[in-house]
């Protein structure tokens, strides 16, 4: 309760403060303080009093990046909360100037981005949670059934589930380690479902309420100038560069930055029949390996930075940027080290021993051979990789990677296999037989979803033919 009271006074200080900054006239400070006390204003501020303030004393408790990205989503509420006061008191715009007019948000937004940006954090998943989660607030964008976006209701519960991926594994992860990660994870989810969502479908179930009365804001004149880059934000693509394609028109180009990532067949090569498991010599599955890495060879360096592999503060191997090394190897390892494998390309590395867990992060044509994991074994933002498990591993997720092949022993059989945002991904198994082949199981990567006695059912799709 005091958290809420605390919540509603910060605002009611900021609205002061915004009225003493005005300086417009007393019919302009009156419709704002009509626009400030409209009903869906002050249950947009219960609304963050009652959910936000679990979220924020969570991430207060544990510091660091994640009170960061909490202080951001903060940002973005009031932010939202400020636009829907300006919507009482501004006309419908058009495309153009509800880019405009969205800006402010969408520079928070980015702002939550640019953390999950870069080297892998040890919060990476609470910093993806909360960033993917910030596309719920883009309900305010809707403008019509023609705009290319769902309705507001379905508009929030579509985009937490982009965020619930990376908030899942922070219970996982937590859940008999430290209570507060817990805490921030499920109040994250509170503050969208039921809190946003609730919200939304009692007050703007049909998109913003525009005024009618009010005049439309007149353009600024200015002299004719050549039009400036394209910024890399939610009503652009990322790349300035000309598409063949033709671009997304209307609100479907409205954070599309953030509700797509980048394409996950981009770098994959054609499968020839020599590349095929039933056509390979020695029909094994095994990702090939040389010798051991030798500390005297000639490192190939990439634009990212100088190559790696070595093991920092006793706990974490980092292998990073190696380009073409066949031969990487890790053998004096534990279980209670982690190995974190970033920016390499047509590479393969052996780790000879258990290990905590391991990550595959923005790699390419990667190739990785393992004994055994206690946790987990990750591979995110990959394209083209091989990853065989010799022991066993209790989890293996595979997150936004197109071309995936993994290989399992007899003692991994029984591991869960984790997919979000991926594309052909296959798995090869052992024979029933000690020298039968390996027998490959494509995992399905479309579903069908029916609507029957009240619920709906999703299953995969099934192709008839060889």
């Amino acid at each position: 309760m005091e958290e809420r009271l605390m919540v509603r006074l910060e605002s009611a200080v900021a609205r002061l403060e915004a009225l003493s900054l005005r300086g417009g006239s007393v019919v302009e400070s009156g419709g704002y303080n009509a626009a400030v006390t409209d009903p869906s204003v002050v249950a947009f501020e219960d609304f963050m009093g009652t959910y936000f303030g679990r979220v924020s004393s969570a991430g207060e408790k544990i510091g660091g990046q994640v009170l960061e990205v909490t202080k951001i989503l903060e940002q973005a509420l009031n932010v939202q909360k400020e636009l829907l006061i300006k919507i009482k008191q501004t006309q419908k715009p058009d495309l153009a100037g509800l880019a405009d007019f969205l800006k402010p948000l969408n520079e928070v937004i980015m702002k939550a981005n640019s953390l999950t940006e870069g080297r892998r954090s040890d919060f990476f998943n609470h910093l993806k949670a909360a960033a993917d989660s910030f596309t719920a607030l883009a309900w305010i964008a809707y403008t019509g059934k023609d705009c290319g976006m769902s309705m507001p209701i379905a508009h929030v519960e579509e985009s937490w589930q982009m965020a619930e991926f990376y908030n899942n594994k922070i219970l996982v992860e937590y859940k008999s380690k430290d209570p507060s990660h817990v805490e921030w994870a499920k109040a994250l989810k509170e503050l969208y479902l039921p809190g946003l969502r609730d919200y939304v479908k009692s007050h703007y179930p049909l998109g913003p309420v525009w005024s009618a009365t009010a005049k439309a804001k007149a353009a600024a004149p200015s002299a004719p100038a050549p039009p400036p880059r394209p910024p890399a934000s939610l009503f652009s693509s990322e790349s300035p560069s000309p598409s063949s394609s033709k671009p997304k028109e209307g609100m479907a180009a409205v954070f599309q930055e953030i509700s797509s990532g980048k394409p996950v067949t981009a770098g994959l090569r054609k499968v020839t029949d020599n590349m095929k498991t039933k056509n390979r010599a020695d029909r094994t599955g095994v990702v090939g390996a040389s010798e051991k890495e030798s500390h005297t060879s000639t490192p190939s360096f990439s634009k990212a930075g100088p190559p790696k592999l070595e093991l920092q503060m006793g706990r974490k191997w980092v292998v990073e940027n190696q380009i073409g090394r066949k031969n990487l190897v890790i053998d004096d390892c534990d279980a209670k080290q982690s190995v974190y494998i970033f920016g390499c390309k047509d590479s393969v590395l052996q780790v000879q021993g258990k290990v905590n867990n391991i990550t595959i992060d923005k790699c390419t044509k990667m190739g990785l051979v393992f004994m055994d994991v206690v946790a987990a074994c990750e591979i995110v933002n990959c394209s083209g990789v091989e990853v065989q498990c010799q022991g066993s591993a209790p989890t293996i997720s595979v997150d936004n990677t197109g071309g995936c092949q993994l290989y399992l022993s007899k003692d991994s059989l029984g591991t869960s296999i984790t997919t979000a945002k991926t594309s052909e991904i296959n798995v090869l198994v052992p024979g029933a037989e000690p020298d039968d082949d390996l027998v490959e199981h494509a995992l399905p990567q479309q579903f069908i979803h029916m609507f029957k006695d009240g619920h709906f059912e999703t299953t995969p799709v099934s192709h008839s033919g060889g």
